[in-house]
This record gives C-alpha cells, structure tokens and sequence, in this order.
C-alpha cells in the first residue's frame, strides 16, 4: 500500500477531458462521477460543513427546537456531548477494557445547543486541540501503519498478493477480499487499512481494474458492518441496551450476545456472495480495463520478480510464517492461561469486554510487523534497523494530508454533535415512525429504512440503538415482535449506506488509495463506484430479512423470530 499521493480534491487534478470522455457513457452513474469530481477539495467540504453547522444550530436554538424521548444510558455515566459517536468511530478507549455497563433508561429533553452563544463559542475556542486529541481515528491509522508500513517496505504485501493469486482460481479471487472485508469488521481498522489496497493490488496483479479490487473491499468491510461470522464488542454493547429497554414491558426477558448469530453468519456469506456477484457482472464490465498509464506517477511501479527474486521471496515467506507464529504464541500465552492479562480481569472472558478485544488492532498490528521483519530478513529487503524505521517514517510521510483532513473532521462531529442536530433528527424520525401504528412487518421495514436513512448523518452503530431502542423495542414487543427480530432488522439497516456516506472517516483514505491507480480519482469516483453496493445490498438484503421473518428461522440459539 502506497500513502504517498496526498488527495489533491475530490476531483484530483479536477477531471479533464479523457475523465469526461470515459464517463459520457455511463448513464446515472456517469453523471454522478462527472458531477462529484468538480465538487471542492474534501477539506473545504468540511470547511463548508462546520460553517453550516454553526449557523443551523443558532436557527435551531433560536426557534426553542427540541425533542423528548426516553434514552439508554450507562449507569452513573452523565449525558453531555460525545464527540466520538457522530461517526463511525473504530477505535477502542481504554473504557472498553472494563465489563460492559449496566444501562438505564432515561426520560430526556433534547434541545437544540447553538454554537454562537457564549457556552458555544467557548466550545468552540477551548475545545479544538481536545476534538482533535479525542478523534481517536488518528492513532488508529498511526498505530496500524506501522506493522503495514514495515510490511509494505519489506515487499510482504506484494509478495503475499502473488502467493495468494498462484493458489486461488481467478473466479475465488473477489468473493475471498469481499468475505475477509466482512470478517475484519470486528477490527475493522485492518479492514478498511490494510484490505482495501491489498485488494487493489490484487486485482492489479491479475491484471484487472484496481479501483474495482478497491471496491470490492471497501464494500466487504463496510456494507454489512454489523454482522460477522464472530460474536463482536458491538454485540455485547446492544445486548445490554435492549435488555434495559425491555425491562418495562419484559423484565423476564434477557438476551445474551448469540441472539443473533445465525442471522449474523448467514448475512455475512449472504452480502459477501451478492457483493461478489455485483463486482464481476456490473462494476467491473462497467469500468472497463485499467490503463497502467492513469496511475499516479509517483506511485510505486510493480515490479515483477525474476527467479532468484523468487527464491529469496520463497524464504522470506517461510521466515515471515515462522516470526507470525512465534507472535501468534506470545499473543496466545498472553490471552488464553487462566489468569492471562489479556483476558477480562474480572469475568475472565476472552471475546467479550476484554482487553484482548479492545487490543485488536495492536495485535494486528504486532503481526504485520513481525511479518514484515521475518520477510525482510529472509528476503533481504530490509538490511538493519535502520531500514525498518525508513519504512516506518516513510509510510507516516505520506499521511499528511489525511491527518490534516481528520482534523477538520474532528471539529465538524465535535460541533455537530455538541448542536443536537443528529439527535434532533434521528429522534424526530423515529417517533414519527413509531406513531403509524402499522402492522408488524411493515413496521419492521419502516424500521430498516429509518436506519438506512440515520445511518446517513450517524454511522455508529451504537448511538443511532441507543436513541431508537428505547422507543422501537418496547413497540416491536408489544406487537408480538421478539426483540431479537428488532436487532436482526437494526443490522439490515444499519450498514448499506457507510460506503456512501460523506461522514465515513475513511473516505478519504478510500480516495488516496485510488488516487494511486487513477489519479483523477476524487470523491465522486467513489461514490459512483459503490452507490450500486449501497442499493444492491440493501435491497437484497431486505428481501432476505423478510424471507428469515417469514420463514421464522432462529436468529440464534434459543432466539426465535417470533415471540
């Protein structure tokens, strides 16, 4: 992976004539990338946005707008604004090491804050080195480019790449970066960081279209977020909210994290082979082939190995599995003795709340760099120490200009959030949708689009739940709705719409990563490539959801669809 194209705009260079000319023909879509790419710098977007946001919040405080909703809460946790969760926000805080919170719900009057008042300017002057040091993101990308760095320097990444096209048949190739991007959710830094320009790469090497191989990932990783093939911190974290929820109308009820596993995995290889589909037969004839020539000019040109490259790439590999597996046991004595400190100190639990959850990406992290230095000493690629901090240095070098954007992001879902404009909405909405009183089913796929259409504004998966629970779950319950349905719908709708989304905090990482196969890339790129993800996913997935419902499959071990 290459980090050394910072995003010259959403259009690039702003588009030109051979851009134009191959969009004419590409109907809607073509439209989309055409008008997208002529739209300003990513970071003047969100100059923009903070802007808009400032003045709606004093239009909003000065008309007395607000709403009153029940919420779920942590137990002797005080409501004020988070900056974190207006976003999908991947990384662990430290409180995720300690046992999952018991929640309350709580009647509570949301008004509108506004920005220009004396509390709001203040806010505004005293927080923004705050915003910008809570953004957790950025130590995420810090944190696992090192291992990927290293990686990447060594010649690791490139060499797996070839290993894996050698073993896999052409046709597995998609379907293997889609599944994997589905997996890597419950660490999904490693998805969208080390998947999504591994996938670029992959494709490039079996000489098809990067940007499709891009896309591919991105959708995997991100389309169907919130199910897995594993149970995930996010699982535990809504199981407790639901069961607070429950408790005024079902306190005999207690859902545990598998109420929705058989859903979950279904969905998971469901979405990965609808998304796999989608790829070969629409995304990529409609790319067309890659012209080596539209690649950024000064990003790395592959370089095919000759045979003594090859022996020396055979060694480097088997010293690669062997430094792997010696981190693999230390991670493994540190996580899996009784005791272990990796292990949640009070219940013990391991795939829980659990430091071993919370240190995922690290993990990670540790086994790409352990990886990349049992390649470079096999390979030799990196010849001292010296070398692996060059590699280190020179992949930071090249996020400059991301983490110059993820500081204007920072600040915009810091005031957005501080403003209740999300909250405002999302909960606008959703009691509106639960006064219809409409039958059951219909309820449920009002419910999946709401998601679909919050997870716009708020793509967390754990603050749009705790504003919508409280108010759906009891509902759903009363109609005879179990509420593990609730959850299974939550899921259908909660992930379609992140590929798409401006406030995704990997979008632009997304563009930089495309920037270096076709450097007119910008935003509009993106969005037209992954708009069909988005409608496909999800309007497959709904019909697969109401297929389960009427069917009544168990969502889980003793979880039935139905009460």
């Amino acid at each position: 992976m290459s980090a050394s194209a910072e995003p010259a705009g959403p259009g690039g260079s702003g588009g030109g004539t051979d851009v134009e000319e191959k969009a004419d023909n590409g109907g809607l879509l073509g439209w989309i990338e055409r008008v997208g790419n002529k739209v300003p710098h990513p970071a003047l977007i969100f100059l923009g946005l903070i802007v808009l946001v400032i003045i709606v919040s004093h239009i909003l405080h000065m008309t007395g707008a607000s709403v009153t909703t029940q919420v779920a809460v942590p137990d002797d946790v005080t409501i004020q604004p988070d900056y974190e969760q207006g976003s999908m926000y991947p990384g662990q805080s430290p409180h995720d090491m300690d046992p999952i919170p018991d929640y309350h719900v709580e009647t509570e009057t949301i008004p509108a804050q506004s920005l220009l008042t004396g509390d709001g300017i203040r806010f505004i002057f005293t927080t923004a080195v705050q915003n910008f040091n809570d953004f957790g993101v950025v130590a995420v990308i810090l944190v696992a480019m090192i291992g990927v760095g290293v990686a990447e320097e060594a010649g690791l990444i490139a060499a797996l790449i070839r290993k894996m096209v050698q073993v896999a048949p052409r046709g597995a190739i998609t379907f293997i970066i889609v599944l994997l991007g589905g997996i890597s959710s419950v660490a999904s830094d490693a998805g969208y960081l080390v998947l999504v320009p591994l996938g670029a790469a992959a494709f490039v090497s079996l000489g098809r279209h990067p940007i499709v191989g891009v896309a591919a990932a991105y959708a995997g990783v991100s389309a169907s977020f919130f199910v897995n093939i594993l149970i995930t911190p996010a699982d535990g974290i809504i199981t407790e909210v639901t069961n607070e929820t429950l408790g005024s109308v079902a306190p005999d009820i207690d859902l545990n994290v598998t109420h929705n596993l058989f859903f979950s995995i279904a969905s998971t290889f469901f979405t990965a082979i609808v998304m796999t589909i989608l790829t070969e037969k629409y995304i990529e004839p409609r790319m067309g082939k890659w012209d080596p020539a539209d690649r950024d000019p000064e990003a790395p040109v592959d370089h095919v190995p000759n045979a003594d490259e090859m022996k020396l790439e055979s060694k480097g590999l088997r010293l690669s599995v062997i430094y792997v597996l010696v981190a693999v046991a230390i991670v493994s004595l540190l996580t899996f003795l009784p005791g272990a400190p990796l292990r949640n100190p009070d219940t013990g639990e391991i795939f829980g709340s659990s430091p071993f959850m919370s240190s995922l990406l690290f993990i990670i992290s540790i086994f790409f760099l352990a990886a990349g230095l049992g390649y470079g000493k096999g390979a030799g690629t990196l010849q001292g120490s010296t070398a692996v901090i060059n590699g280190i240095v020179k992949t930071f070098n090249g996020l400059g200009g991301l983490i110059f954007l993820m500081l204007l992001i920072a600040q915009f879902i810091a005031y957005f959030n501080y403003s209740n404009i999300s909250r405002l909405v999302a909960t606008g909405l959703a009691d509106w949708l639960g006064d219809l009183g409409i039958g059951a089913l219909p309820l449920l796929l009002g419910f999946i689009v709401l998601t679909f259409l919050i997870d716009f504004i708020m793509p967390g998966v754990i603050p749009k739940w705790a504003i919508m629970a409280p108010i759906f779950v009891p509902l759903f319950y009363n109609l005879g709705i179990a509420p593990q349905t609730a959850i299974a719908a939550y899921r259908v709708g909660d992930g379609p719409a992140n590929v798409i989304t401006p406030l995704m905090v990997y979008l632009p990482f997304i563009i930089l990563v495309c920037q270096r196969y076709k450097r007119e890339s910008g935003m509009g790129t993106v969005v037209a490539v992954m708009l069909p993800y988005t409608i496909t996913v999800f309007v497959t997935w709904v019909i697969f959801f109401v297929v389960w419902y009427l069917i009544a499959i168990p969502l889980g071990p003793g979880a039935p669809v139905h009460l």
